[in-house]
């Protein structure tokens, strides 16, 4: 989980919103909407209450985002916050909070998903910095179900027996993404 908080461009997205770079902000929020948006679906709430507990999410960063003293633990400090927002939302509502989260946070269980919620934010990521031939060509073989080579082929005009060689390399571009780096390291560590 520490590697995890190494990622040297989270540190300096948290520093450059601090000093009012609204494209730092924007990356902060395209990578960890994923993350608050999943924890509300956790605690069940309808669409609104999610609108309603990720905007007031957000509001806190913008209010707290100077006093954050270690900005390498926000996903902690996103988790922790979105949790206490979705209990709020749920007391106000006079919704039935759900029985696995009455008796208080599974600390172990909200790491396990914050660990993976970072893994799935590392990998977009870096699959954003793949050219645009790579992502089409991963995208296609990961589909549910995957493209049939031939049809890979005819769109990508990618020979049938080049395109494993050419998946291998992508992959190869991938393990190779720094925000990548800290996820192999403790996978094969």
């Amino acid at each position: 989980m520490e590697a995890m908080r190494d990622d040297p461009a989270l540190v300096t997205f948290v520093e450059r919103a601090r000093a009012g770079d609204q494209a730092a902000w924007n990356a902060l929020v395209d990578r960890y909407a994923p993350l608050v948006y999943g924890i509300c679906r956790r605690y069940r709430l309808q669409d609104a209450d999610t609108e309603d507990a990720g905007a007031a999410v957000w509001l806190r960063l913008v209010e707290r985002l100077a006093t954050i003293r270690e900005p390498a633990a926000l996903p902690g400090w996103l988790t922790t916050t979105t949790r206490n927002e979705c209990l709020r939302v749920l007391r106000t509502r006079r919704r039935d909070i759900p029985a696995e989260l009455v008796d208080g946070p599974d600390t172990r269980a909200d790491e396990d998903f914050l660990v993976v919620q970072e893994r799935a934010i590392a990998l977009r990521a870096a699959f954003a910095q793949l050219n645009e031939r790579c992502r089409e060509l991963l995208s296609r073989l990961f589909a549910d179900p995957p493209t049939p080579y031939a049809k890979i082929s005819a769109d990508l005009g990618i020979a049938v027996g080049a395109i494993g060689p050419s998946r291998q390399r992508c992959l190869e571009h991938l393990r190779r993404d720094p925000a990548l780096a800290p996820l192999l390291t403790e996978v094969t560590g």
